[in-house]
């Protein structure tokens, strides 16, 4: 199983930098100007999803990760020189003027502005921000689940790399651990942290299901604060599913009835294989089956979403 972003999609008319559209091929920076500048850059995925009952297309949680957008900048000391409302804005323009209208992949991203040669950047940093876009195909509802190993690579603690702060930076981790499982057999890692309790995957959040209960790794144990993560715990606890975040043991996930990922990229992939053992009968399992439902449903339009979860693109 290789990755959830789609090498075929064709690059966007319209890309958004520094407060306007410009053509997409015409959106560059020198090559001298890309090396040091990604060390401090931080982004968001987000996605819009094609509503059912016609062609609207709705973004999911914009505001949710435009707020973690400014937390992760503000962690690491940079300045993005726009207000959330006009990246908010822009997000809606971009996909307007690029007429998309079927599932969409958004990524706003800032990175220290101009030709950057110092190795540490500097606090206070104004950046550069561009937000792109491109298709993507769902994988909901596609039977898929993942052989999944537990790696050797850790989670850095919050005082040493923060987990909660989306940079960049922080995915070389998670790459040397996909790198290191797809070696071993598997599809995707998990991550252990630093006291040896369950952490994330790399790039998703991760939970079990251990008669009836959900259960997965408290915010405090070195993993993103995942937007997904978070609707998927209100959306169990819509379904009457007994919901637990504490801290997880490794042994835990060879014994659990289901194990799954969720992520905005990942969006809910369950777990058919841990460190080789089977989990449950090897595919969805009912939990995470209603989950996927529910979720599929949310970011579609067809259960009423909660205040601030959809906004529609306009026309």
């Amino acid at each position: 199983m290789g990755s959830f972003a789609d090498p075929s999609a064709a690059p966007a008319t319209w890309i958004w930098r520094d407060g306007a559209l410009v053509p997409w091929r015409e959106a560059t920076v020198h090559v001298t100007s890309v090396g040091h500048a990604s060390v401090a850059a931080v982004f968001e995925g987000i996605k819009a999803y094609r509503a059912v009952d016609g062609d609207r297309l709705l973004v999911f949680r914009l505001d949710d990760h435009l707020d973690r957008l400014y937390e992760s900048a503000r962690l690491c000391r940079i300045v993005i020189p726009f207000s959330p409302d006009e990246l908010r804005t822009a997000v809606l323009e971009t996909l307007r003027a690029n007429g998309y209208r079927d599932d969409t992949y958004v990524r706003p991203w800032a990175f220290p502005r101009g030709l950057v040669r110092e190795q540490m950047v500097p606090a206070g940093v104004e950046c550069e921000v561009v937000i792109d876009t491109w298709p993507f195909t769902s994988h909901l509802f596609r039977e898929r689940a993942c052989r999944a190993g537990v790696s050797t690579w850790t989670r850095p603690g919050d005082s040493q790399l923060p987990a909660r702060v989306k940079a960049f930076s922080n995915y070389h981790n998670g790459r040397l651990a996909v790198m290191e499982a797809r070696v071993n057999g598997h599809d995707w890692p998990v991550l252990l942290n630093d006291r040896g309790q369950v952490s994330e995957g790399a790039g998703a959040c991760v939970a079990l299901v251990r008669r009836g209960t959900v259960v997965t790794p408290s915010l405090t144990s070195a993993l993103l604060a995942g937007i997904t993560r978070s609707t998927a715990l209100d959306l169990l606890r819509d379904l009457g599913v007994p919901v637990e975040e504490r801290e997880v043991d490794r042994t835990e996930l060879a014994l659990a009835d289901e194990v799954f990922f969720v992520g905005t990229g990942w969006e809910v992939l369950p777990v058919g294989t841990i460190d080789g053992l089977v989990v449950g009968d090897g595919g969805t399992g009912p939990v995470t089956a209603r989950l996927e439902r529910a979720y599929a449903d949310t970011v579609r339009g067809v259960l009423p979403a909660r205040p601030g979860w959809l906004t529609e693109v306009p026309r």
